[in-house]
């Protein structure tokens, strides 16, 4: 159901494209036609030159046809990046073809020259008026082409949008020869009768300066060549719309190609290497969308690479390096005496790992710390086992005796304003008579989380001191707001 949408709208793409290119089609077929005729009734070298172009510009535009009817197929295993390469070489094929005919038309118009051939031509109107008709439909077709192509990012239909323009200027050129032409025969001004071959080679210069422009064009997209206007928009827009959502430190490369009308972009973005991994991948999409905006459509890929921030701590540093190895450790406490930094950390590891395993462990992320922060002069690692099975505890009935004592041990901490939610399991870590208190306390809303920590320690070791049969105590600190919902 997900997929409906994009394919109605490929397929809504292709079938405009399709429509655009038979259209020009049957355009070039026409017009081929006229301007044959006119050049065999006539006998006009210029006009012969066009009706050549024409029919270079017709075989063009069925292999246009072919070509954007195959490339809009959607990306298999072998192609996977879909077929819209064809379009360039749709165009290339074309841009060989159009050489060829100027390069014809071109010695044919100086061997006309050179051997003074007398111009026969048939005094008509209509060679004009099959030129003016041919202006008109170029106009028109061009039109068509280039903004279907705007539309639907088609190299294929671009070119021969190219291709039809410049028949505007070449049927003017041929118009302009085919006049001067008569008006020498006419009033017996020998000169004019070169108007026609001129017309011939400017005819044959058009056609080899576009083709210049189109071929530089496809080279660049079978290249994979990309405007540095489009990367330089492409990280304008990565920072502008990411300013709410901070997290880029830089944009370290961006690559773009093209296949058709779909482009593909591959970004390497610096991001803090102390974010989450669900971080990171919402900025992975607040960036692809970014891209997305400039490019509609683009497939992105981003490749994050975690990058130190000037603005880190020791702690963040220390958390980063474990993070590297895909360690955790906690309560890190750093101090500082004697110009050095001292530092002590808990490391968790499995329950099952063996001592030895373990002290390797921690003795290779001791080195690691070092390496990477150089002002540590000492550092004390403290290994736990983290479990790694699910205990088989059971809830027992809380003792009337116990909830008094309980509350009373609350009541020596001023801080502490309710305690409620009281539980207790048996068989917590492994000891079948060991008992473990579940409660919720409600503190001061603005109480500092350094503080909240020490009042739950503290609690915990004064309620355990007259209770020794209880081996934890698990509290859940609440604010006063809270408490009140």
């Amino acid at each position: 159901m997900n997929y409906m949408p994009a394919q109605s709208d490929n397929q809504s793409r292709s079938a405009a494209k399709s429509s655009a290119a038979l259209a020009s089609v049957l355009a070039a077929l026409g017009i081929t036609l006229l301007k044959l005729l006119t050049a065999l009734l006539t006998g006009s070298i210029g006009m012969l030159s066009e009706s050549a172009h024409s029919g270079i510009d017709l075989i063009a535009a069925a292999i246009t046809l072919v070509t954007v009817r195959v490339s809009d197929r959607p990306a298999d295993e072998e192609h996977n990046y879909g077929h819209g390469k064809l379009e360039s070489l749709s165009s290339a094929a074309e841009a060989l073809i159009m050489i060829g005919s100027a390069i014809f038309l071109a010695i044919k118009a100086v061997h006309r020259i050179q051997r003074h051939d007398h111009l026969d031509l048939s005094l008509s109107i209509w060679p004009f008026l099959v030129l003016l008709l041919s202006i008109a439909v170029d106009i028109t077709r061009a039109r068509n082409l280039h903004r279907v192509a705007a539309e639907q990012r088609s190299d294929a239909l671009e070119a021969d949008a190219l291709h039809f323009g410049t028949d505007i200027w070449s049927s003017a050129a041929v118009f302009l020869g085919l006049l001067c032409a008569f008006a020498g025969e006419r009033f017996h001004l020998p000169a004019l009768q070169y108007a026609d071959p001129i017309a011939a080679l400017l005819v044959a210069a058009i056609i080899l300066r576009i083709t210049w422009t189109l071929a530089r064009t496809t080279i660049d997209s079978l290249l994979d060549a990309t405007p540095p206007e489009t990367r330089a928009q492409i990280r304008r827009d990565l920072f502008r719309d990411l300013e709410a959502t901070p997290g880029i430190l830089s944009v370290e490369r961006i690559r773009v190609r093209r296949s058709g009308s779909n482009y593909f972009v591959d970004l390497t973005l610096g991001m803090p290497r102390n974010l989450t991994f669900q971080r990171s991948e919402q900025i992975t999409f607040a960036a692809t969308a970014a891209v997305q905006r400039s490019l509609p459509g683009a497939d992105v890929v981003i490749h994050a690479v975690p990058t130190a921030t000037l603005g880190e701590s020791v702690f963040d540093r220390i958390r980063a390096v474990a993070a590297r190895s895909n360690l955790a450790i906690h309560d890190v406490s750093v101090q500082q005496f004697d110009n050095s930094l001292h530092v002590e950390q808990h490391l968790e590891v499995p329950e099952t790992m063996s001592l030895a395993q373990a002290h390797e462990i921690a003795t290779q992320l001791e080195s690691d710390m070092r390496r990477e922060i150089p002002g540590i002069a000492t550092l004390l690692t403290h290994i736990e086992s983290e479990p790694a099975t699910i205990a088989n505890s059971a809830q027992i009935a809380a003792s009337q005796n116990l909830e008094t004592q309980l509350r009373r041990t609350a009541e020596l901490f001023p801080e502490i304003i309710d305690i409620h939610e009281i539980t207790l399991t048996r068989g917590h870590g492994g000891a079948a008579n060991s008992v473990q208190v579940n409660c919720h306390i409600t503190l001061p809303d603005a109480l500092p989380m350094s503080r909240v920590h020490e009042v739950i320690t503290e609690f915990e070791s004064e309620f355990r001191l007259s209770h020794p049969q209880v081996s934890r105590v698990f509290i859940h600190p609440e604010p006063a707001t809270d408490n009140c919902r």
